[in-house]
Order: C-alpha cells, then sequence, then structure tokens
C-alpha cells in the first residue's frame, strides 16, 4: 500500500444513498467526539493528566495531550472527511485505552461510548471517508463499487 492510499486513500462507492450514510455517521460521529469529549480535555487538566498517569504511563502529560488531541483533532479531520485514515487510527487507539484500560472494570454501560466510538473508526479505517469527504477529492484512479 502506497503512503498517499494510506493517508487519503478509499473505497468510492458509487450509491448516493450509501454516501449520504457514510458522510452523516462520519460527521456526526467526528463532531461528537471532538465537542463532546475532546475540547474539554485540550489543554489537559491536573486532574486529567493524574488519571492518565494512574492508568500507568510514565509520561502522563503527553499521554494526556495525545488523547485529548486524538478526540479533538482526530474528530474534526473524520468530520471533514480529511486524513480520515489515520484520524481513525488515532481514534482507535485512543477508544481502546478507555474502554480497555480507564474503564476495564467498569459495566459494560460505561464502556458503550468508547467501544462506539472505536467501532465507527474502524468502519471509516476500512472505506476512508467515503465520496463526501476532504480525501475523495485528492484521490484518483480509484475503485469504485457498484450496487
Amino acid at each position: 500500500m502506497r503512503l498517499k492510499d494510506w493517508l487519503i486513500g478509499g473505497t468510492n462507492i458509487i450509491s448516493i444513498r450509501t454516501n449520504a450514510g457514510l458522510a452523516l455517521l462520519r460527521i456526526f460521529t467526528g463532531l461528537s467526539l471532538a465537542f463532546a469529549h475532546g475540547i474539554g480535555k485540550l489543554p489537559p487538566s491536573d486532574r486529567f493528566i493524574e488519571a492518565v498517569g494512574n492508568l500507568g504511563f510514565s509520561m502522563p502529560a503527553l499521554f494526556a495531550w495525545l488523547s485529548g488531541s486524538a478526540e479533538f483533532f482526530g474528530g474534526l479531520l473524520l468530520a471533514i472527511g480529511f486524513l480520515t485514515r489515520p484520524a481513525a487510527l488515532f481514534i482507535i487507539i485512543n477508544m481502546s485505552v478507555a474502554a480497555f484500560l480507564r474503564h476495564a472494570d467498569d459495566p459494560f454501560s460505561s464502556k458503550e461510548k468508547a467501544f462506539f466510538y472505536m467501532v465507527v473508526a474502524v468502519v471509516f479505517l476500512i472505506t476512508g471517508s467515503g465520496k463526501y469527504g476532504i480525501d475523495s477529492l485528492f484521490r484518483k484512479n480509484h475503485k469504485t463499487l457498484t450496487r
């Protein structure tokens, strides 16, 4: 896989309804993640840095910044469909930490949001932004699925 394919690649689906559905999911999920969760973590508070340190991270301030950035900037990139796959990867990593470390001993209802964001990010890691994202403006010679 070429770097360009990794950064902005994706499968272009010909169905207008499918592309519209992917765009709606991508935009809502990205904006929700950025503004409901990420923006409050930037800059990281002392309390958030301490919580990250309690998870076992050796440089809690750095990882708190990375976590907040993955949620805020990753969410914004996902919403506009730019660098969708790398943004999705960072969201997946961040949500994995939230689900499997931060909420490890919590009931599923406490982990549900992290799993939801993680699964949606996996979808966009696989598909890319879809037709209605900025990434698609840079793609050439892409494969098209018809149905």
